[in-house]
């Protein structure tokens, strides 16, 4: 189940494929034609930059501004509590995008957009202004009561906070107990919070000699989901969590977190609708939304997530011309992870380099083919992994993209074979995003 170039130039329009496979070159145009600043240097980000200096030949100028030096990949960041990769695995510079593509990098960190104005203001630069914007910001957590992320990380955005939590593991005890929060969707990665479960329960049965039978105490690991049931995967991770790791983990549903206590590190307790939870550990995922600048700027309403048309990724905010939102700050029903990111966003760069030209991006050929697709492997052991597949089409009578009946699938059983292929789909995810 591995993808490859072929498989990503699927997920796109049929002309979006087409200008993938005659655009060799990204040498600059003497004079750029339009100029397209992209907020946000993660998987949406990266990959529209580097798409549409492609499939443009370098008519189109694009600036990506981003506050961090590189981005470390959410995806596969499991793998840094069990050791299997590092954080230096998963981190990723922005030096091809500039190098081998010709897309201006600006390290700074927008505030507010101004739609009617056009105008972007920078943390650093102030005021610019723009003729496309892509914002590609990802996610803002909600505030929890008393709850610290030095003692209680939430490894939800990776980085520092992996790292900190995998420590914490290694420190806590052979038999403790872990407590983690699943929450409300919709959220980043739908099977992530079951897969660290299980990558938890495996990493404790392990040390304690519960799992191989040299140990007769288990450790606990107590999952809080915010959902009234297993949000991805059911079926996996129903069989993974009470029959591979029966004796370790507790799955209680409808337990929405009403606060913590986390100040004190010997003293770590979560406060849920279904009581109260302590451990050793604790690691509390909040209920998320799209970043502040676009609450701020009004791109959201009401909602948490801004509503676009999905045919071009056009925010439905008449006031704000030009600008597209791809990747988990979208309202759309599609999954808010990095392999649908990316397909988004060739989706949108089809539809700019379209609307710069002059084209339209509502041709009946065009709107048949607009399609993306929702891959990822999930580990269930230290070397066994499962799958989950979906794929969405556009619907031209509701105006939204619906799951394609049929596509929505699971590996049978976690396999050293699947998980050996889930490093081929990383990579070829990572390679095709940020290289």
């Amino acid at each position: 189940m591995s993808l490859t170039r072929r498989n990503f130039i699927q997920m796109v329009p049929a002309s979006a494929a087409a200008l993938a496979l005659t655009s060799g070159s990204t040498a600059k145009a003497a004079e750029p034609i339009h100029h397209v600043t992209v907020l946000g240097g993660g998987f949406a980000g990266c990959t529209i930059a580097k798409y549409i200096r492609m499939w443009s030949d370098g008519e189109i100028a694009v600036t990506l501004i981003e506050p961090r030096a590189n981005h470390v990949s959410c995806v596969m960041s499991n793998l840094i509590l069990n050791k299997r990769l590092k954080t230096a695995d998963l981190t990723f510079e922005y030096n091809d995008l500039q190098l081998k593509y010709g897309v201006n990098v600006v390290r700074d960190k927008a505030l507010k957009i101004r739609g009617p104005q056009k105008q972007i203001r920078l943390k650093n630069a102030g005021w610019i202004s723009y003729d496309s914007l892509v914002v590609a910001t990802g996610i803002q957590f909600d505030k929890i009561p008393g709850l610290n992320y030095k003692n209680a990380p939430h490894a939800w955005i990776a980085g520092g906070s992996t790292n900190k939590l995998r420590n914490l593991i290694n420190k806590m005890p052979d038999t403790g107990t872990f407590v983690m929060t699943v929450p409300k969707t919709p959220y980043r990665c739908p099977p992530g919070p079951y897969e660290r479960a299980c990558v938890v329960a495996d990493i404790l049965g392990r040390r304690s000699g519960y799992l191989d039978g040299s140990g007769s105490t288990p450790p606990r690991v107590i999952v809080l989901d915010a959902n009234p049931g297993i949000q991805a995967e059911k079926s996996t991770f129903t069989s993974a969590f009470n029959d591979l790791y029966g004796g370790i983990i507790e799955y209680i549903p409808d337990a929405q977190v009403e606060s913590v206590e986390s100040d004190d590190p010997n003293s770590l307790v979560v406060h849920t609708t279904q009581g109260s939870f302590g451990g050793d550990v604790i690691n509390v995922i909040p209920t998320h939304g799209a970043q502040s600048i676009l609450r701020r700027s009004g791109l959201t309403g009401e909602s948490r997530w801004a509503d676009v048309d999905p045919v071009t990724y056009a925010t439905t905010n008449t006031l704000f011309q030009d600008v597209y939102v791809i990747g988990d700050a979208q309202g759309t029903s599609q999954p808010k992870s990095g392999h649908m990111a990316n397909a988004q966003a060739k989706i949108c760069a089809d539809s700019i380099i379209r609307t710069v030209h002059g084209q339209s991006s509502y041709t009946e050929e065009r709107l048949q083919n607009i399609t993306t697709n929702s891959a990822c492997f999930s580990p269930i052991t230290y070397d066994k992994a499962s799958w989950l597949t979906a794929v969405y089409s556009y619907n031209p009578d509701t105006g939204s993209m619906a799951l394609v009946p049929g596509s929505l699938g699971e590996a049978h059983n976690w396999s050293t074979r699947n998980f050996n292929d889930m490093f081929d789909w990383s990579n070829n995810l990572f390679a095709d995003t940020f290289k």
